[in-house]
């Protein structure tokens, strides 16, 4: 928005002040014409009805910036401070706010629209805006250089998995071994740093199996988007501004036992909801899988024992149940040449704990149980 859009922009959000729903651009338009007037030509008019309904119904001077190919992250550490991230870290941009009270401004109304509360008694907000966007803000003092905004795109995982092969994603002799994985219906983890392609792999190998299954994924926002003719998603819902009617993962998980399914996806377990998951994983619902954030695939087991201990499950109940219930992890990682399957390992008891040993690696290395995935898949495993 230029400098001198912004006290149009102004008289025309303070007649809108009051006014229910999001405003169209017809109305804005009308407004514009009438507060300018008759001083705009069309093309003038038409920047101002842009500015204005981005300022007054988007993300406000963010807006174009959410529409960038390839961004993934909008920063806002203060009025003159932005931040994008399209993939190759963050970058700064040419975009500034009038003041700090028009970044608190935006962040209130985006609260609002996802049907949160934000201001002093509740001074930071973590919620999905209703065209999947991911925000989170915090104002002063909780926030002490002024209100800090983080908006994060959530991009449908929509690759196929022919088309994710051909990029590279996966090497060597991955593809027909995460195959044989999905229509083995063994059950699997996707494991990986943040940005490694964990869920956009995972509704790849949900496309390979069986058309005649049932796929009900449990998700916090509508990530997932297999090329399956039977899916049923499942969403979790924030609390309101009364501080009910919370929908959790957890309680997603147990309904979706409910559902019949045939595989029973989470989406991302980081929380209780891995409880219930490795319990009806263990109740014959063969097949299913979800995605775990960790570094190296050896640290599955303690980070599934992290989450179950925080959820009331003890050190060996946890290990107990993920030897029963889960068979394989798919290991990737983020390098030079772009993410790409790493790993193929096995989970295994050790004594009374379970460990991941890789059963086919991509770099070539040693793999000590080759033999038991080549067992798992009914097919040898190359070297």
């Amino acid at each position: 928005m230029t400098e001198s859009a912004a006290p149009l922009v102004e008289r025309v959000r303070a007649r809108l002040a009051g006014g229910a729903g999001a405003p169209s651009p017809v109305t804005v338009a009308t407004l514009v014409r009438e507060e300018a007037g008759g001083l705009l030509g069309d093309r003038g008019v038409l920047s101002a009805v842009r500015n204005g309904t981005d300022e007054l119904s988007g993300a406000g001077v963010l807006e174009p910036l959410l529409r960038l190919p390839g961004v993934t992250d909008v920063l806002v550490n203060g009025p003159d401070a932005v931040w994008i991230d399209r993939g190759a870290g963050l970058e700064p941009v040419d975009v500034r706010f009038p003041d700090e009270a028009a970044v608190r401004r935006l962040a209130v109304r985006l609260a609002a629209s996802a049907g949160r509360r934000l201001d002093d008694a509740a001074p930071w907000v973590d919620a999905g805006l209703p065209d999947g966007t991911r925000l989170h803000a915090v104002l002063p003092p909780v926030s002490g250089s002024g209100t800090c905004l983080s908006l994060r795109v959530l991009r449908r995982a929509a690759l196929p998995f022919a088309d994710l092969a051909g990029r590279g994603a996966f090497p060597g002799a991955s593809a027909d071994l995460l195959t044989a994985v999905v229509r083995a219906r063994l059950a699997f983890l996707v494991t990986g740093g943040t940005g490694t392609g964990k869920t956009t792999v995972l509704s790849a190998l949900l496309g390979v199996a069986d058309p005649g299954e049932r796929v009900v994924l449990c998700e916090d926002a509508p990530e997932l988007a297999p090329p399956h003719p039977h899916v049923v998603r499942l969403l979790t819902r924030p609390p309101n501004v009364e501080a009910a009617g919370a929908v959790t993962l957890r309680d997603l998980v147990r309904q979706a036992l409910r559902m019949r399914p045939d595989r029973l996806v989470v989406g991302e377990v980081r929380g209780a909801e891995v409880v219930d998951l490795l319990a009806a994983l263990n109740t014959g619902h063969d097949g299913g899988c979800g995605t775990v954030h960790v570094n190296r695939a050896a640290d599955l087991p303690a980070r599934l024992e992290a989450l179950g201990e925080a959820a009331g499950l003890g050190r060996a109940a946890v290990h107990s149940q993920a030897a029963a219930a889960l068979a394989v992890v798919v290991h990737l990682r983020r390098g030079p040449s772009g993410r790409h399957v790493a790993e193929l390992g096995v989970v295994r008891r050790r004594g009374e704990l379970i460990e991941v040993a890789a059963g086919w690696r991509a770099d070539g290395g040693p793999c000590p149980a080759r033999d038991e995935l080549a067992a798992l898949l009914r097919c040898p495993v190359p070297g």
